[in-house]
């Protein structure tokens, strides 16, 4: 076996026993004395190919498919446009904990840093019962539920899971007194309009969220810090500002049990 050269070492020993057991890479010779394992000149050129495609993420159980049909430059092609697919996806899922994980740093120290870690994420499309008016003050939102409950309590809605209990405020900036407040019920099936509610289909939408625990007064500095980190995280704002309100006081009267979720709609810059 002259003629046969030991593989350059490019793999380590155990890798290429390794590519051997799963049937990557055959060598061509193994000495029965010494177990050495030989491989042609010819074979470098497959290893190549192998630590490339490792190199470009690709698993040993795709590469060994990849190479059983290298030659066919259309299947190749297909394996290489649906990693970079998968890469794109995976690197925008690491800008964004990266981007967590600067706000994080700035933050430390912060009294309201633990409730105001921000994540950017989709509210699926909804199909929900909608009541919008203008009312007294931002404390009068009860009013919105109790028309809500009064007008659709003979229709039988069948709440959607999650439901996504919500209200929006249409308004821009802060108002004292007449503000526009949107509620929202996520449902299933479909129901005829009431005289103040309405039935209708909501669009998928970004929101830069933050999820509170405890009594709404600790909402503002939420609101502030939120709008703070789109501003300073290449997002501008995309739609008015809700809250889902995860536990509610119509749920549980403690106001230290409450959860709202606080969401900005958001685009990239």
């Amino acid at each position: 076996m002259s003629s046969l050269k030991r593989v350059i070492r490019v793999v380590s020993i155990r890798m290429l026993r390794h590519y051997n057991e799963i049937g990557l890479l055959t060598p061509v010779y193994v000495d029965a004395f010494t177990a050495y394992r030989y491989y042609s000149a010819e074979q470098l050129a497959a290893i190549n190919r192998i630590q490339t495609l490792k190199e470009m993420g690709f698993s040993l159980a795709t590469i060994k498919e990849i190479i059983e049909t290298y030659n066919d430059t259309d299947s190749l092609r297909s394996y290489l446009k649906i990693q970079r697919s998968q890469m794109i996806q995976e690197a925008a899922v690491a800008e964004k904990r990266l981007l967590l994980l600067e706000n994080a740093l700035q933050r430390i120290g912060d009294d309201s840093f633990m409730s105001t870690v921000v994540t950017v994420k989709e509210i699926p499309q909804r199909y929900v019962a909608s009541l919008r008016k203008v009312i007294p003050t931002y404390s009068d939102e009860s009013m919105l539920w109790e028309l809500m409950g009064s007008e659709t309590g003979s229709l039988g809605m069948h709440l959607a899971n999650p439901c996504y209990s919500l209200a929006v405020f249409h308004d821009e900036g802060y108002k004292e007194t007449e503000v526009e407040v949107e509620i929202q019920l996520s449902v299933t099936g479909t129901y005829a309009d009431t005289e103040n509610v309405r039935f209708k289909e909501v669009s998928p939408i970004t929101v830069a969220s933050a999820v509170v625990n405890g009594s709404y007064d600790q909402l503002t500095p939420v609101y502030e810090a939120i709008a703070t980190w789109v501003t300073g995280n290449d997002y501008d704002f995309n739609g008015a500002m809700f809250c889902i309100y995860h536990v509610s006081p119509a749920q549980d009267p403690n106001p230290d049990n409450w959860v709202t979720e606080v969401c900005f709609p958001v685009i990239r810059k």
